[in-house]
Order: C-alpha cells, then sequence, then structure tokens
C-alpha cells in the first residue's frame, strides 16, 4: 500500500467515526441514520451531471449494494439505539475486516503478506478487546450485540460488493456518487414507508446535520472505494477500522465517555496492526 492510499484511507477512518457520532443528534437512531444518508444522497444526486453513467458491468453491484447498505443502516440504527456509541461501534466495525479479509483472500485472489494478514488480525483484535475489556460496568445487552455483528456483516458484504463494483466501472468517484444516490432514495422510501409522513417533520430541523454528515459520509466511503480500487480489499478494510482510534477521541472529548486504562490497551493494539498494514 502506498504512503498516498495509506494517508487517504486514515482521513476516511476519521470522517467515518465523526458522521457515526453525529447520529447522536437528538433524534431517535433510524430517523438520525436516514437524515445523513438522505443528505449524502442529495449531495450525490446534485453532482451525478459531472460523472458519466455507470458501466453495464457495474450495475449488478450496484444494486446489490444498495440492499446491503439499506440492511447496514437499519441494524446500525438498533444497535446505537441498544447500547453505547463507545461500546457498538468497535464492535460493528471490528469483525468486518477479518470477513472481508478471509473473502477477498479465498475467492477474490487478493495477494497480502503476512505482516498484512497479522495487522489485520491485531487491528481487528485491538477492536474487540475495546468493544468487550474497554465496555466498563455498564456492559452491553445480548440484543446490542446481536444487532452490532449483524451490521458488521453488512459490512463485510457491501464492502466486498463495492470493491468489486468500482473495479468494474473503471471510475471510483462515478461509482460512489450513484451509489450514495441509490442509497439515499432507498433509505427515504423505506423511512417514508415504516413512519409516514410524520417522519419529514422530525427531521426538517435538523437538515444541516444531514447534509454535513452526508457529506462526511460520502467523502470517507468514496475515498475508501477509490482506494480498494488500488490496493488489496483486505487491506484497504482493515485499515478503515482505525477509525476506532477516532471513535476513541470523539467519545472521550465530545460526548463525555470515559476513557479507561483498557481503552488505551485497546488502541496501542489497533495502532500496532495499523502499522504492520503499512509495511504490508
Amino acid at each position: 500500500m502506498s504512503p498516498e492510499v495509506f494517508a487517504i484511507v486514515l482521513g476516511a477512518a476519521a470522517l467515518h467515526a465523526g458522521w457515526n457520532a453525529l447520529v447522536r443528534v437528538g433524534l431517535d437512531r433510524l430517523l438520525a441514520v436516514t437524515l445523513i444518508q438522505v443528505g449524502a444522497g442529495v449531495l450525490a444526486l446534485a453532482m451525478l451531471p459531472a460523472v458519466s453513467v455507470p458501466d453495464a458491468a457495474a450495475w449488478p453491484w450496484l444494486g446489490l449494494s444498495a440492499v446491503l447498505h439499506v440492511g447496514y443502516n437499519v441494524f446500525l440504527g438498533r444497535a446505537y439505539a441498544s447500547g453505547d456509541f463507545g461500546q457498538v461501534y468497535p464492535i460493528a466495525r471490528g469483525s468486518a475486516p477479518l470477513i472481508v479479509a478471509l473473502v477477498g483472500v479465498m475467492l477474490l485472489g487478493d495477494q497480502t503478506s503476512l505482516t498484512g494478514h497479522a495487522g489485520v488480525a491485531l487491528l481487528s483484535g485491538g477492536i474487540w478487546w475495546m468493544a468487550v475489556r474497554g465496555a466498563g460496568a455498564t456492559g452491553l445487552s445480548r440484543i446490542g450485540l446481536i444487532n452490532a455483528l449483524i451490521t458488521s456483516a453488512f459490512i463485510a458484504a457491501y464492502t466486498l460488493s463495492d470493491g468489486l463494483g468500482a473495479r468494474a466501472n473503471c471510475d471510483a468517484i462515478g461509482y460512489v456518487l450513484w451509489l450514495f444516490t441509490l442509497n439515499g432514495l432507498c433509505m427515504g422510501l423505506l423511512l417514508w414507508g415504516m413512519r409516514g409522513r410524520r417522519t419529514l417533520a422530525a427531521i426538517a430541523g435538523h437538515y444541516r446535520i444531514g447534509l454535513l454528515g452526508g457529506a462526511m459520509s460520502m467523502a470517507a466511503y468514496g475515498a475508501t472505494i477509490w482506494a480498494m480500487s488500488q490496493a488489496p480489499i483486505a487491506m484497504v478494510a482493515a485499515l478503515r477500522e482505525s477509525s476506532v482510534l477516532f471513535a476513541l477521541a470523539i467519545s472521550a472529548l465530545f460526548l463525555g465517555e470515559r476513557l479507561s486504562r483498557q481503552r488505551l490497551v485497546a488502541g496501542l493494539i489497533i495502532l500496532s496492526g495499523v502499522m504492520l498494514l503499512r509495511l504490508g
């Protein structure tokens, strides 16, 4: 992985942690997640004239990914409704790199060195340590854990789908804009179908947060998809989960969550994994 790709993925990780923290905007979690994804969809729609229509080979991946992102957003909202940000986020992100690495090597032919594999393992282990040992006395409910793990499965699935879709399209930026347009439309229709017109009044006063979070979400994932067209999908997916470190800082500085010794240990493990990924 080149220094440029490495730096861009780290920037994407910081943006990703930031927009997830915005889910605590004051709405219920499903409304907040939908607000941000619709905001991203509006921004992406405005930029569509600047890109070409995706290649025919990319459309099946776009359709699949749109469905997977809906599942991800729904279960992410449920997970945040049943656990703290500092508990749910690490678990939801922690399992995905291992799933992506296994599938990428076994089925997609991605080549990753032993150092890279060690980095994936350390990064995932550190995230899980932070989630389980760093949770403090509160703990995480069974339903919260289940929702976080289902979210993680959706993350792994759409990561692989989008990595292949961006490669098939040969234009990562265009793929991202079409994906976020579809995702915003699907999430808006889903929320409308579930809750009706009253949802509009509930989120209208928060449109600035929606646009800000949407811009952060689109920039973060757009950079990640571009990076997956430049480097092995497994390595990019794992490095992106260093966003847990940024989430740790956000939870301590802005959300009032305690920075325990266990979380600091987990942070050092994650940093070790990031360094090995850079070397791999």
